[in-house]
């Protein structure tokens, strides 16, 4: 089990949730039910993971949550790039959110790598 609160990624996927809730309350209230929605649930299910993973009993099974926190995180990227091809926000609007994003998907990579290093150690190790 690790200690989520002392993640740096939780903590940067927690700041971008903030960031995303602002964003959206520039987004048209017709969208409300379609894309607002949309783009909160993927930004909250990155936090989500990374907090299940880290809570489950094994690395492997916090790289498997890892995994999922990161598809979550290219469905965001996704709808924020939607928001701006649809002109719903200026491309200068979302490019901070975007910027954190893909820190945390770097980081997110970066984890993975590390849990399956350390895991190939251990069974070579057998």
């Amino acid at each position: 089990m690790h200690k989520v609160k002392e993640l740096k990624i939780w903590k940067k996927s927690i700041l971008l949730a903030k960031s995303i809730y602002i964003l959206a309350e520039d987004l048209p209230s017709d969208e409300k039910y379609g894309l607002i929605s949309q783009i909160k649930r993927s930004v909250i299910s990155i936090s989500s993971y990374i907090t299940e993973g880290a809570g489950r009993n094994s690395n492997k099974e916090f790289k498997h949550f890892l995994g999922i926190a990161n598809g979550s995180s290219f469905e965001l990227q996704t709808q924020l790039i939607l928001t701006v091809e649809l002109k719903l926000l200026s491309k200068e609007k979302v490019q901070l959110a975007i910027d954190l994003l893909n820190e945390i998907q770097k980081m997110n990579y970066s984890l993975q790598k590390s849990i399956e290093d350390k895991f190939s150690i251990l069974n070579t190790n057998i």
